[in-house]
């Protein structure tokens, strides 16, 4: 039996969050008031605090900024199982979950479709998302040092283990590295993401992509958490023991998705991970009396980091996330990488 993150205690409802006030060697469970709904009641989202008894940076995870992408929430429940508050220096920061009405609701979106990771940082003063947005941003993801944002393919798609990181930035490049997932994708933190706004405010970032929505995938949990460990050991945050760091990942300096020409019932053939040359038939549309209408084909070399798995699909449809593999030299760790050995 696995036992639980500490003992059981109620929650404490806080409205703000000063790290340096709560107890030493310590975890703690909190319930951040972030706003209230239209009954006045509080919108709190669940907080897990690791303090260590030494002094030492803040790292932070978050998971389920979309409701319906869980596998991050083991994740942090795997990796605070682990913690040592004894020799713990710093502060592990989880928030738990990120959008708390859509995880209530089963979906994706904040509200009528707006996705919070599309308005980064939000606004003080602007609509409902805009200011949930801006205080998630402001009142926690800002008291991180180093941050990870937790995430899974959407409804109707599935997606490899792999992370998103600006590998031209050493320090997020070496978190990317110490993850150790399938594939890593080079992508500037340039949009409206949470991992750009935090980037945007100095603080190195990645973001993982941890398989399939709404379900938990017990080995993906498992090395993401293990990953999450590589990362608090290059911060001298937990000591140091020899594990097996797995084979490196598929390196890639760009990607696209394909989309449909045309709506139907759609088969997407190759497997995640694999790869596929120029000319390969990728997939198979039909109509409803199982006519073929399309049959897609990879437009260039690549792998393939993420893909459709619901036939249903109109014109404009995601058939596949094709990776373009980088030249061998381009992201090769430098000399004044931080913790550049493991």
């Amino acid at each position: 039996m696995i036992p639980s993150v500490f003992p059981r205690s109620e929650a404490q409802l806080v409205t703000s969050l000063e790290l340096e006030s709560l107890e030493l060697g310590k975890v703690h469970r909190l319930l951040f008031d972030l706003m209230d709904d239209a009954l006045g009641r509080p919108i709190a989202l669940p907080l897990l605090v690791a303090r260590g008894k030494k002094p030492g940076p803040v790292f932070g995870m978050t998971a389920a900024v979309h409701g319906n992408e869980l596998n991050g929430v083991p994740v942090i429940h795997r990796v605070f199982r682990s913690l040592d508050l004894e020799t713990l220096r710093g502060t592990v920061l989880a928030v738990v979950v990120v959008n708390v009405p859509g995880f209530r609701l089963n979906q994706r979106e904040l509200d009528e479709g707006t996705d919070l990771n599309t308005i980064m940082p939000g606004r003080a003063k602007g609509s409902t998302p805009q200011v949930y947005a801006h205080r998630v941003v402001q009142r926690l993801v800002r008291k991180m040092d180093r941050f990870l944002d937790l995430h899974t393919a959407s409804f109707g798609r599935i997606n490899s283990l792999y992370v998103r990181a600006d590998l031209d930035h050493p320090v997020a490049r070496q978190m990317a590295y110490l993850l150790r997932p399938q594939i890593t994708l080079h992508n500037q933190p340039s949009d409206k993401t949470l991992r750009g706004a935090a980037m945007g405010f100095g603080i190195p970032s990645v973001t993982i992509e941890i398989g399939d929505p709404q379900r938990f995938q017990p080995e993906l949990v498992k090395s993401t958490a293990q990953g999450v460990r590589r990362l608090l050991v290059s911060m001298d945050m937990i000591p140091k023991r020899k594990v097996q760091v797995g084979d490196p990942p598929i390196l890639c300096d760009k990607s696209k998705w394909l989309y449909t020409d045309r709506g139907g019932l759609l088969e997407v053939y190759p497997e995640l991970c694999q790869h596929v040359q120029r000319g390969d038939l990728i997939a198979r549309l039909t109509d409803v009396f199982g006519e073929v209408l399309r049959e897609y084909r990879a437009p260039e070399d690549g792998v393939v980091i993420g893909k459709s798995v619901n036939p249903a699909g109109p014109v404009g449809s995601r058939i596949l996330h094709l990776g373009h593999p980088a030249a061998p030299d381009r992201f090769v760790p430098r000399e004044d990488d931080p913790n550049a050995s493991e």
